[in-house]
């Protein structure tokens, strides 16, 4: 499966994407290793060597409890296969946050047309300690949850606007448009690792969009730079009234009962 990841690369922006703010850590995480691993085959070995390493790791932490032994030599094993993985995997997130948020910030100003500030920070057990260390002082934490409760595995994302957390107290539509940013970030940055534009997928997105960032995010995407976009939507007026107000080369289509119509 992992030949395949970043063949054919595609950016999807649908309602789900508020998860990766409302949702735990882990979504942020996948997401950004989704991203990272689309153009970058060394780290998607290293995550894969971290997440065996780490398995069998737990593994034995789970049969220390159970059979009531301990034998730190075979615990070390895991922990030295998961150290230098775990080293280039947050090298690596590091130099892919530096250089997407500058990408992000610029399209989130376009689409609220420069109302607020926003930020991405990458968080992580490794920004203070080598892995190793970590393991080493968390040993007796990680034998009681039977876990291994440090490493890159726990990173996260923080997202903010204007200095507060988007998740507290942004609303629907600050959040939409933040996700928005991060997806149209992702297509821009891929495109640069990549060499060519991937597919740009709209789903259901106008939903609690207010009228001027619908304007300016349609403006946005019918530069020719984006390549061809496709935008899904269940209401046909809006969907007319948008196109209207942005005379840009399209077809509209009707799917109903399996069949599809072109209306325009």
């Amino acid at each position: 499966m992992a030949d395949h990841i970043g063949e054919f690369p595609l950016v999807m922006v649908s309602p789900y994407d508020r998860d990766l703010i409302n949702e735990g850590s882990e979504l942020r995480r996948k997401y950004m290793d989704a991203v990272i691993s689309q153009f970058d085959r060394l780290y998607l070995q290293d995550l894969i060597t971290y997440n065996k390493a780490m398995a069998q790791r737990n593994a034995l932490l789970k049969s220390f409890d159970e059979n009531r032994y301990f034998d730190k030599d075979s615990l070390e094993v895991w922990s030295e296969k998961m150290a230098a993985p775990a080293a280039r995997i947050f090298a690596r997130r590091n130099v892919f946050i530096d250089g997407f948020i500058l990408v992000f910030q610029r399209y989130f100003d376009f689409i609220s047309q420069g109302r607020e500030k926003v930020d991405i920070k990458h968080h992580s057990d490794l920004a203070e300690q080598d892995l190793r260390t970590l393991l080493n002082q968390n040993l007796q934490k990680d034998l009681a949850l039977r876990y291994t409760t440090k490493g890159i595995h726990k990173d996260d994302l923080e997202f903010t606007i204007d200095n507060y957390a988007v998740k507290k107290f942004g609303s629907q539509g600050q959040q939409k448009s933040f996700v928005i940013a991060i997806k149209l970030a992702q297509f821009e940055y891929t495109h640069q690792v990549k060499g060519y534009k991937p597919i740009l997928l709209f789903d259901d997105i106008f939903d609690k969009l207010d009228n001027d960032r619908v304007a300016q995010l349609v403006k946005l995407v019918g530069d020719n730079s984006f390549g061809q976009v496709f935008i899904t939507d269940t209401q046909p007026e809006r969907i007319h009234k948008i196109f209207e107000a942005n005379p840009i080369d399209h077809r509209i289509f009707e799917v109903k009962s399996g069949s599809i119509v072109q209306l325009i």
